[in-house]
């Protein structure tokens, strides 16, 4: 199977994000070339129908010329103005004024030479002599044809240009996104091997730290097996989010009442090597807290916002853990974050201080997991003062 076949069907956040823009940009681009086409088209075609027009419309006019000309020449009482099954007309004296009329469209522009108003043709002639005080001749002809026509046309025509452009588009956006979709899967696809590899090592060190007694090792060896287990932890950590981000969406959600006092203590006490190692006091003030959720993914949330304000925290700083009810927070005296980056902290892969290691993909776990069970998530954070997360349900 190949690359592309074998890869995640659903779009990425980040990727999501790009085809949006690419799509309101290329459809606004796609509505101009249409009105563009279009008003090209529509006057394209209007000049058409009048060069098709002109010829007869010429001939009507000489036939009301003519009517006017033995009109003026043998005016009497009770003559009457000429009318037309084939047209209706109009005459104008010198400073437009209107002499008599038979046409239906009232609104007559006597600066064009020939036009169309509503299904109305309007042709305008003018006189060489003033046949009854007359210098503008107008010939009105009813025309529903090329209104059907260009109608039924841009219809066509608007469709052919759509199915171009969508087509157009279509490839477009596989050729602008298909780096992207390479490279998250060939990351995606390293998670996964990088997680299948650590499995047994990272077991097998966990398991040997649980087994030494700690009692009759001197000081100094005691202090090379804290700076080993949290080595190890560390791992550990990385390792469960590795495995959650390559196994999360496929595992069964198995949602129980947990007690959240409970589980913070256990992983206060798993973490507690770690704050240590940098001298960080962890202070917990936690009362009863239900939530109904899945342990694994619950764990993940509090290990990630753990492994954070232990990472980014100062030497000798402050992590503070509050629970009641329904809310929770942990807050720390870290570096903090810049405010224009707080939107971003939970897209994937992306990491604001490279100083400390990481595939930037902690929060975003967490961001996941919180909008699965519809978590309220909050961040505060202050550069040079700390951070505070706050979750509600």
């Amino acid at each position: 199977m190949s690359v592309l076949k074998s890869r995640d069907t659903s779009l990425l956040e980040s990727e999501k994000k790009t085809l949006r823009s690419f799509l309101f940009l290329y459809t606004v681009f796609s509505i101009v070339i249409l009105i563009f086409s279009g008003v090209i088209y529509y006057n394209t075609q209007k000049e058409l129908m009048f060069e098709r027009q002109n010829s007869k419309l010429k001939n009507y006019s000489f036939r009301l010329i003519k009517k006017l000309e033995y009109m003026h020449e043998h005016f009497y009482d009770g003559i009457k103005y000429p009318r037309f099954k084939e047209f209706n007309s109009a005459i104008y004296d010198s400073s437009g004024k209107l002499i008599f009329s038979t046409l239906k469209e009232r609104h007559v522009n006597l600066n064009s030479t020939i036009y169309n108003i509503n299904d109305k043709i309007h042709y305008i002639r003018l006189l060489n002599s003033f046949y009854l005080g007359a210098m503008y001749v107008v010939i009105e002809i009813e025309d529903t044809t090329f209104k059907n026509f260009f109608s039924i046309n841009v219809i066509i025509m608007g469709f052919i240009l759509f199915l171009i452009l969508t087509t157009a588009g279509y490839f477009l956006a596989k050729l602008l996104l298909k780096p992207m979709r390479d490279s998250l899967y060939l990351l995606d696809r390293f998670i996964k091997d990088t997680t299948h590899e650590l499995n047994t090592p990272v077991t097998s060190i966990m398991t040997n730290i649980e087994m030494i007694d700690r009692r009759v090792m001197a000081e100094k060896n005691l202090k090379k097996l804290k700076r080993i287990e949290v080595a190890a932890k560390t791992i550990s950590n990385i390792y469960e989010d590795l495995t959650f981000v390559a196994l999360g969406n496929k595992t069964e959600r198995k949602d129980e009442w947990i007690d959240l006092k409970f589980l913070l203590t256990e992983r206060i006490e798993f973490f507690k090597t770690m704050a240590e190692s940098k001298h960080i006091t962890i202070n917990a003030y936690l009362q009863e807290a239900k939530i109904f959720i899945d342990k694994n993914k619950m764990t993940r949330v509090i290990d990630n916002l753990f492994s954070n304000a232990i990472k980014y925290n100062k030497h000798n700083g402050v992590i503070n853990i509050f629970c009641k009810n329904n809310m929770f927070y942990m807050e720390d005296t870290g570096i903090g974050i810049k405010k224009e980056h707080l939107n971003e902290i939970c897209n994937r892969y992306v990491r604001f201080n490279d100083s400390e290691g990481g595939f930037g993909i902690g929060l975003s776990i967490v961001y996941a997991i919180t909008r699965e069970y519809n978590i309220d998530i909050k961040f505060d954070s202050k550069v040079g003062k700390g951070t505070k997360v706050e979750l509600k349900w």
